[in-house]
């Protein structure tokens, strides 16, 4: 495992779970499932499995590095990397594999969201053993997920059809598609060969900062051609001038699409990125009606299919609703239509 290290990217600000998330204290940091331990508690506890305490990096946002170590204190702070500006996840991820190819230059990486929802531990370490021999051989491998629905809030990875989709299975990725529309997201469900891209990626850091220097030149040549500054008191000067001059662009985009060698593991575990509120809901207790709730004095009457999370100093007499979602965190308050959530980040804009 001395070669292991993981990358826990969670820099983002969780606005799709508002109220609950917000930019002071995104997602990754609640505990949303009312279990004890936040979303990156839970990520950092699943990749211990995987690799050791000390090869575990986080990569988050300058004003979040104190939540990191308060939540994950077994971390030293050199081992939370900060971003002076939200730049997406190539830059994010350039940053991180260039400094751990500094101090390992035989590191492989494992590169996982803080957010998501793994409840079969077991399955994700052997699955992510499986795309480690993979990333061995300098291939990328990114982790599936069997989809249970025609979602049209993921990304999809396609396949060759012709093969048989067993677990932890590892096939050429023929390409990534863009989040379908609904028809065109029954068609992959009926399909077969179409798999969620969990964002989930496995690589050597030597492949990774190769393929940044074939198909980002720019990125690389910021992140990633002088190493001599890593681990030295020059470094996050350095990383803020990188972030001030590089390009928002996604790992997808800068890498991803472009690249030949990569591979899919075909993953055997529940899973859920908890991009939104309905992604939340199959991972909740539901009663008669499939209603969620959450509050010891709420009361729902003739009511179906909602989620409702209210404060237990909350008393509330909710009546009539039908596919609703009714939030409370302190004094905000959402009532939304589950069909409109994918607009919650627009509505949100109205309340700053």
């Amino acid at each position: 495992m001395k070669d292991n290290y993981s990358i826990i990217m969670a820099g983002g600000i969780g606005s799709r779970f508002w109220p609950m998330s917000t930019p002071e204290t995104p997602k990754q940091f609640l505990d949303i499932l009312g279990l004890g331990k936040s979303l990156i508690q839970m990520t950092y506890e699943r990749l211990l499995h995987i690799s050791p305490v000390e090869n575990i990096y986080i990569v988050t946002n300058t004003d979040y590095k104190q939540q990191v170590l308060d939540q994950l204190p077994d971390l030293h702070p050199d081992q939370v990397l900060t971003e002076p500006q939200r730049k997406n996840t190539a830059p994010c991820i350039a940053y991180a594999a260039a400094k751990i190819h500094s101090l390992n230059p035989n590191a492989k990486l494992i590169v996982s969201p803080a957010d998501h929802l793994i409840v079969q531990e077991e399955n994700f370490a052997e699955t992510i053993r499986t795309a480690l021999v993979a990333a061995g051989n300098g291939r990328i491998a990114t982790v599936g997920i069997r989809p249970t629905r025609p979602d049209t809030g993921y990304g999809y990875i396609e396949f060759n059809a012709s093969i048989a989709s067993t677990p932890n299975s590892i096939v050429a990725v023929d390409q990534f598609r863009e989040k379908p529309d609904l028809t065109t997201a029954e068609s992959f469900l009926n399909a077969g060969n179409f798999y969620w891209n969990s964002g989930i990626f496995i690589w050597k850091s030597e492949t990774v900062l190769k393929a940044l220097e074939e198909f980002q030149p720019d990125l690389y040549n910021l992140f990633a051609k002088d190493l001599s500054f890593y681990n030295s008191a020059k470094e996050q000067e350095n990383v803020n001038r990188c972030f001030e001059q590089c390009e928002d662009i996604s790992i997808d985009f800068a890498v991803m699409e472009h690249a030949k060698n990569i591979d899919v593991v075909l993953s055997n575990f529940d899973w859920s990125d908890l991009g939104t509120w309905g992604s939340l809901n199959s991972h909740l207790t539901h009663d008669n009606k499939g209603n969620s709730i959450i509050g010891s004095n709420t009361h729902l009457f003739n009511s179906e299919d909602c989620i409702i999370n209210l404060e237990d100093d909350t008393t509330a007499v909710v009546d009539g609703l039908k596919g609703y979602i009714v939030i409370q965190s302190g004094k905000r308050l959402m009532i939304l239509k589950k069909e409109n959530e994918q607009a919650l980040k627009e509505f949100v804009k109205a309340t700053k």
